[in-house]
């Protein structure tokens, strides 16, 4: 199913994919048509304006996708459990094909959202049309995104990746491609425009109209507030206006072919097929810049992938996950527990011993820790006689408990324990906020046990 014409060149400029009378027309030496399949009743009224012989072999059928869209839509949350997406909002970019399409349009604009937006608050995912990709080959589009996809956004496939991750996303930026309207059909999540007008898109049409409805994202600064503009309702209008009402789309497809053919459809019920789940990310950043704020409620945390803007209070790094030159520029050192070993004769790290290690190791860090299989952490501060034991308590919201990285705590309490106030010697908590949340975390002197820890 599509709403917009076809690029110049191909079909009538003025007709959608799949309407388009230049293809609805048969010659005596054509094979018949025996079948239109349509997706909405309007549609049947556009073919007869055209073509009344094709419009006698149009039916409404509805669109199959859109039912394994709806059916998969109670997979959401096994979708994000995939993605790694957790309790950030995912924000995907949907691009057609074409000239005028996001892809090419603004080639930049993943990047530029990468680099502004806040790595523990917002995941990225690019869903680009099977003609690009197609088009420029896997090598030169991952190439070209290669920025973007560097500090963790998601390139889903364009088989079933992509529906995937439309019912993962809490937000979508579009420009003209009709990906959007599934977006719209599932959910009534915020949805955004980059389309800037041109040739491709059919007045009147339900991508018109969802755009006609939704707020323009002019520069990526702005998607907090455009996204916040989106007025609920605004898509639902076109989604229905693009497909008919959904249920038995699979059933009357049956029927037509199985008619056709001559034949008695079978008795069985057919259920449309689940999307299966969609590919992480095969990209994720290991070091951050972090900028941190200190407020009455507490200190701040906002970690962008290190490179992609302004450096931040400390640079923090994931010690044997990024590359060598990041490691020694590290202010922070962490390292998180590997895989437990096959060896017959094993050999691994004690927290403490790791930490005594890396300060040794890396002149330029100011403090090292390790991340306990525990789930706390062991941090040591570089002329400091104690190390310290922290621990991140997770939150509850709505029946469910939110967790952060233990490595954005370790952000929090280096800061505190680097600059000039007095080094703690009891226990004590210190408040780490992060987006419009508040996470506890305890800070204490660390135990035998604990500076024992194999990591």
């Amino acid at each position: 199913m599509t709403t917009e014409s076809p690029v110049c060149g191909e079909g009538s400029a003025d007709s959608a994919s799949g309407l388009d009378p230049a293809y609805l027309r048969r010659t005596d030496h054509d094979a018949p048509i025996a079948l239109h399949a349509l997706a909405h009743p309007d549609q049947v009224a556009r073919v007869a304006a055209t073509n009344q012989r094709a419009a006698r072999r149009a039916k409404v059928i509805g669109d199959l996708t859109l039912e394994r869209v709806l059916a998969s839509s109670p997979l959401r949350d096994r979708y994000r459990a995939a993605l790694g997406t957790g309790a950030r909002t995912l924000l995907v970019l949907v691009s057609t094909w074409g000239p005028e399409s996001l892809i090419r349009q603004r080639p930049g604009l993943p990047a530029r959202l990468a680099a502004q937006l806040s790595h523990d608050e917002y995941q990225l995912a690019l869903a680009v049309h099977p003609n690009e990709r197609s088009l420029l080959g896997t090598y030169e589009l991952t190439e070209r995104l290669a920025p973007a996809l560097d500090v963790g956004m998601i390139l889903p496939d364009p088989h079933e990746g992509w529906a995937s991750v439309l019912i993962a996303a809490d937000a979508l930026v579009t420009d003209h491609g009709s990906a959007a309207l599934y977006y719209c059909a599932a959910q009534d999540r915020p949805v955004v425009s980059v389309h800037r007008g041109g040739g491709e898109l059919i007045p009147g049409s339900p991508m018109g109209v969802l755009l006609d409805r939704i707020p323009q994202l002019e520069r990526a600064k702005d998607i907090v507030d455009a996204l916040r503009a989106y007025r609920p309702g605004s898509g639902h209008a076109a989604a229905e206006a693009a497909f008919a009402p959904p249920g038995d789309a699979v059933d009357r497809l049956r029927t037509e072919v199985y008619a056709l053919l001559g034949l008695a459809p079978p008795t069985h019920d057919f259920a449309p097929r689940l999307l299966p789940s969609p590919a992480p990310a095969t990209r994720v950043p290991a070091a951050f810049d972090v900028h941190l704020e200190t407020t009455a409620a507490g200190v701040r945390i906002t970690r962008h992938p290190a490179g992609t803007g302004l450096p931040g209070h400390h640079l923090a790094v994931e010690h044997g996950a990024a590359d060598e030159q990041l490691t020694c520029s590290a202010g922070l050192l962490y390292r998180r527990p590997l895989p437990a070993s096959a060896a017959p004769v094993d050999l691994a790290w004690t927290a403490d011993g790791w930490t005594r290690h890396a300060l040794s190791a890396y002149p330029s860090s100011r403090s090292a820790a390790a991340l306990l299989p525990s789930g706390g952490c062991l941090l040591r501060v570089r002329g400091h006689e104690q190390t310290y034991a922290v621990q991140v308590e997770p939150r509850s919201e709505g029946g469910r408990m939110i967790r952060i990285d233990p490595a954005v705590a370790l952000s929090a309490v280096h800061a505190r324990l680097v600059s000039p106030q007095p080094a703690l010697d009891s226990r004590t908590v210190l408040n780490c906020l992060l987006g419009e949340r508040t996470f506890p975390i305890t800070l204490r002197p660390a135990t035998d046990a604990e500076a024992t820890q194999l990591i």
